[in-house]
């Protein structure tokens, strides 16, 4: 039971570290990185972590203490006092590791709030286990139970507000997957659109219809709005322009990575990237339409063979 409490707690404490990193990264970005997860990929993990690792933490602190009460030498087994002083020791490092780099960081003159507050955090929960576990071999939540059972209380608060508020940065799971499901409709709605610069190049039109692209042979199928299985709108606007509409749950997030663009297609002969494809994407709530027009000059059609 000490091993396993050891390791939930080590998880627990990394998983809330990380997860105050990730509020810290959108609340202050960094200007030299500015990619941030669309679908908060690693905030879902650490919340998914906390809810399931802590309060196991929690239940096996609770056997080991009614344990000891029963039988209180085992309060000096040899694996409490390992995990004890191992904790202390980790703790003790990395405050010392955190100051070392806060200082070096500083003296380089690459200081910012971004990175302060990372260093703040860490050490403030360092510090907080450290001082925790050096009162629990000196003895002082034994003489203070009230004390620890406050403690106890603050901290479960603090990692509960936590949790919660990584519910209004990545949204409800509902919403996730409505996010997911507009941004595959823009990833066929790409797609499409690169079917059809390609029909123009060979065939030295644009399709009437969208069936028109479908190819038995080259195992091309035009995609169905994945979320109502229906088939996206598709018209010619003129001999070479043309419009795709699909219906969206909401507007493009501002870190959606259809906000420009997704990946480029790949072109026939391996390389990447049609002018065309990085129009902007960006939508509202609602039925959306797309309007684009094809430059001949930039996609000239391919000559046919002669005979």
């Amino acid at each position: 039971m000490w091993t396993g409490a050891m390791v939930t707690l080590y998880v627990s404490v990394f998983s809330f570290l990380a997860l105050f990193f990730n509020y810290i990264d959108i609340a202050f970005p960094d200007a030299l990185n500015t990619y941030i997860d669309p679908y908060s990929s690693s905030i879902r993990f650490e919340i998914a972590s906390l809810i399931v690792l802590f309060p196991v933490f929690l239940v096996l602190m609770h056997f080991i203490r009614r344990d000891i009460a029963r039988d209180a030498t085992k309060k000096n087994i040899w694996i409490r006092r390992w995990a004890q002083v191992l904790t202390i020791f980790v703790a003790g490092a990395t405050v010392i590791i955190d100051l070392i780099t806060l200082i070096n960081t500083y003296l380089g003159g690459e200081i910012s709030i971004h990175f302060i507050l990372k260093v703040v955090v860490v050490l403030l929960v360092m510090s907080a286990a450290l001082m925790h576990f050096l009162a629990d071999i000196w003895g002082y939540w034994d003489i203070n139970p009230q004390y620890a059972r406050t403690v106890g209380g603050a901290v479960g608060f603090l990692i509960l507000a936590t949790i919660v508020s990584g519910f209004f940065i990545i949204g409800s799971p509902g919403e996730v997957r409505l996010y997911r499901f507009d941004d595959q409709k823009v990833s066929d709605l790409q797609n499409i659109q690169y079917q059809v610069v390609s029909y123009w190049q060979t065939q030295g039109s644009i399709p009437g219809k969208l069936s028109d692209l479908n190819d038995s042979l080259g195992g091309y199928t035009v995609p169905l709005d994945t979320q109502t299985g229906s088939a996206y709108i598709y018209a010619t606007t003129s001999s070479m322009s043309f419009k795709l509409c699909a219906t969206f749950n909401a507007t493009t997030q501002a870190n959606s990575p259809t906000a420009t663009n997704i990946a480029y297609p790949s072109m026939p002969d391996g390389s990447t990237g049609y002018d065309l494809q990085s129009s902007s994407w960006y939508h509202q709530a609602g039925n959306v339409c797309f309007i684009r027009t094809i430059d001949p000059k930039r996609y000239p059609v391919t000559p046919k063979p002669t005979k």
